[in-house]
């Protein structure tokens, strides 16, 4: 099954933190486990900051 992380879940993931949890980071880690990351969260990354 392949997932699309929502935008906290990209960064909760990248930023190790602890909210996210870690059945959750397992599934992300691995890499027989598709992950995608829509073009929308990097448009929403880049303006909040």
């Amino acid at each position: 099954m392949a997932y699309l992380l929502d935008t906290h879940a990209f960064l909760w993931f990248v930023s190790g933190d602890s909210q996210l949890p870690t059945t959750v980071k397992n599934k992300i880690k691995d890499i027989h486990q598709p992950c995608f990351l829509s073009v929308a969260s990097l448009w929403e990354i880049t303006i909040k900051k």
